[in-house]
């Protein structure tokens, strides 16, 4: 004989409503309830029919994840599989699956999003980055669709749920740790200009020469430019400058990797010559040679948090927007050196 939701709420002496949303997952049931729910369905042999259950209230049971660009291009930058990681241990917990972007351009990108709310594929959005103008995170706030950002919005913070480090701070704490080391001019090579990311550290890199009173030189920033992909030659212009930096702090590992290379082409050693340090700690950073200084943002938990939130606008529409900030930490390594 089939175990039904109401044999489960009889013997759990409980609502059938009540069952269903232990078995969504809802907040509003106390983990006393849902616990004692769970064990008379394990008891009873009683399995969710999920598809039919979909079926009869509209959901999905799917997240949608959206990177910055292409999937073949996100996932060349570590930092996206790990993030992904962490939302899909997350997503599991509340048995979801992921749904992921696959547009190569913004404007296919923009028109994915739009097709997969409107089209019922997923029940709520995730976005790996925050941009200046991005018009899938403007869609999204406007069309009422449960959502979260990794990354601080760059306007109206207060009325979107997102996940973040403090990365003013952070990069303030580098380029801190850099002075104390006795260096004095210190470059910044930051990432594309229009990502907030990249603001927010630029921000902290400056507080940091502020504080300790020394001049911010335009001529020591470098940033990213896809349109122009001239890294090679901004690094060359700033080791060119009649009073060259002695220390880098980078966008991120990757470009610290991309800087160390230019700097090797120029005879230039890492850190005898040149100081460099990076952030989000990829597996590989340690292993250099020498090893790279780096922040470790916490990648997975950036990727736990952004589902979290992102979970509990789709289980309760009333859920308060919430900010959530992962910490970070500088890992010191041979990349670096006293002067």
């Amino acid at each position: 004989m089939t175990v039904t939701i109401k044999d489960v709420a009889k013997h759990a002496q409980v609502s059938p409503s009540t069952v269903s949303r232990v078995i969504a997952d809802n907040p509003r049931i106390s983990p006393k309830t849902k616990e004692k729910v769970k064990e008379v369905m394990e008891s009873l042999g009683y399995h969710p029919n999920f598809q039919a259950r979909n079926l009869v209230i509209q959901k999905s049971q799917t997240l949608g994840i959206i990177m910055e660009n292409s999937a073949a291009l996100a996932f060349q930058n570590p930092f996206f599989p790990e993030v992904l990681r962490g939302i899909s241990a997350a997503a599991h917990k509340s048995q979801f699956g992921l749904y992921l972007s696959t547009g190569a351009t913004e404007e296919e990108i923009f028109e994915e999003v739009v097709a997969m709310t409107l089209g019922k594929r997923v029940d709520g959005v995730i976005l790996l980055y925050s941009k200046i103008g991005d018009r899938v995170m403007e869609y999204l706030k406007n069309s009422g669709v449960p959502f979260s950002v990794v990354g601080r919005p760059y306007a109206q913070a207060e009325t979107i749920s997102y996940v973040d480090n403090d990365n003013v701070q952070i990069a303030k704490e580098v380029t801190d740790y850099l002075i104390g080391l006795g260096h004095r001019h210190i470059a910044f090579v930051g990432g594309t200009a229009d990502y907030v990311v990249s603001l927010d550290r630029l921000k902290g890199y400056q507080q940091a020469l502020t504080d300790a009173g020394l001049p911010f030189i335009q001529e020591y920033i470098a940033e990213r430019n896809p349109m122009q992909s001239d890294e090679e030659g901004a690094i060359r212009r700033l080791m060119e400058l009649p009073i060259r930096p002695t220390a880098i702090v980078t966008h991120d590992d990757l470009v610290a990797y991309e800087v160390i290379s230019y700097l090797e082409d120029m005879k230039l050693s890492v850190p005898e010559d040149v100081s460099v340090i990076g952030f989000n700690n990829h597996a590989i950073s340690e292993h250099l040679k020498p090893p790279l200084s780096s922040v470790d943002i916490s990648i997975y938990e950036l990727g736990v948090q952004a589902a979290n939130l992102a979970l509990e606008k789709i289980l309760d529409e009333t859920a308060a927007v919430r900010k959530v900030t992962v910490p970070a930490r500088l890992i010191e390594r041979g990349s670096c050196q006293q002067l």
